[in-house]
């Protein structure tokens, strides 16, 4: 870690500390995330564990104290966190490390406020709304919860066209990552009293949320559950190829990151559709073999895209970008 930092030209201890412990939270809670990271150039990875620790915060602050602390409480705690984070976004150091850390990502690439603001909104709407009538009203919490967290990469990432015109592709990818989740831990939000499955697209097929609760107290599906999971998941493949050509808008040195996550990440799919659409029985994951035979290429792809990188750099040699500016910083 002290090599990613002296590689973004992060040198104050207090904030050294405040990106560690953000890694960390990355590294503990986000193992496909942390594991495509690396795969990034060392000083741009700093950002990223900035980023995904504040969502990953921010959520423990939601959930975490679920059992010990009323809704009051936490709708508080989640006030506090705005206020910290305005305040750190405005220049103040007396705040939390991880709001630290994202106040201090946020100014270095010019992320917008407004994305941190939907955000929290969205989370906020975890304290009260624990079911979602249609897919429309799913997408609207989709979009602070998860399309706003590629807006907020993207700048780190970088890419060889407008940002703009990469924009719609990033956000699909946050709500294509986040639609997984959903599909993958359906029984694990019950138990939190939330259905983030659409009821409309489930009602197509007979199912509510009773049955969904006959499902995790039985540990077994049933054939409309898994007709409408079916459904669920041909839709989050489409957000995926919608996602797909922002790859290539990419700085190259960073397509590799993004390739990894967006393979692992469908790969989850892969999982539930040999599985019978069994979410229940047990959490469907991407097995280690498959991780590394993903990982590993991408590895080598970075290591050869930021090889001719530096020599480009190194000749004075200008990239080429097909007639667009660069955009992100390293």
């Amino acid at each position: 870690m002290k090599r990613e930092l002296r590689a973004a030209g992060i040198t104050d201890p207090q904030l050294c500390a405040a990106y560690l412990h953000c890694r960390t939270l990355h590294a503990h809670h986000g193992r496909t995330y942390y594991l495509a990271t690396l795969t990034l150039p060392p000083q741009r990875r700093p950002a990223i564990h900035a980023l995904y620790g504040f969502a990953r915060w921010v959520d423990d602050v939601i959930d975490a104290p679920r059992t010990a602390l009323p809704v009051e409480a936490r709708a508080a705690l989640l006030s506090e966190v705005g206020t910290e984070l305005t305040a750190a976004l405005a220049g103040g150091e007396d705040v939390h490390p991880v709001v630290r850390a994202v106040a201090d990502t946020a100014r270095r690439y010019e992320i917008g406020a407004e994305l941190f603001t939907a955000f929290l909104r969205s989370m906020r709407m975890d304290l009260s709304t624990t079911d979602y009538a249609s897919f429309e009203d799913l997408r609207g919490y989709m979009y602070g919860s998860a399309a706003v967290i590629g807006l907020q990469v993207l700048p780190v990432l970088g890419t060889v066209v407008p940002l703009p015109r990469a924009a719609p592709h990033a956000a699909a990818l946050g709500e294509a990552f986040q639609l997984t989740n959903f599909l993958r831990d359906v029984a694990e939000d019950l138990d939190q009293g939330r259905v983030y499955l659409p009821a409309d697209i489930l009602a197509r097929y007979g199912v509510d949320r009773d049955l969904l609760l006959w499902c995790r107290a039985h540990r077994r599906g049933h054939p409309r559950v898994r007709d409408a999971l079916a459904h669920l998941v041909a839709l989050n493949r489409e957000i995926y190829r919608t996602a797909a050509p922002g790859i290539a808008m990419l700085d190259p040195v960073s397509r590799p990151c993004v390739a990894t996550a967006f393979t692992l990440y469908q790969g989850i799919l892969d999982v539930i559709e040999a599985s019978g659409f069994d979410v229940w029985s047990g959490r469907c994951t991407v097995p280690q073999w498959r991780r590394v035979q993903v990982a590993v290429p991408a590895f080598a792809r970075a290591m050869l895209r930021r090889a001719v990188s530096g020599r480009r750099a190194n000749s004075g040699v200008a990239p080429r970008m097909s007639g667009a500016r660069s955009y992100g910083g390293n």
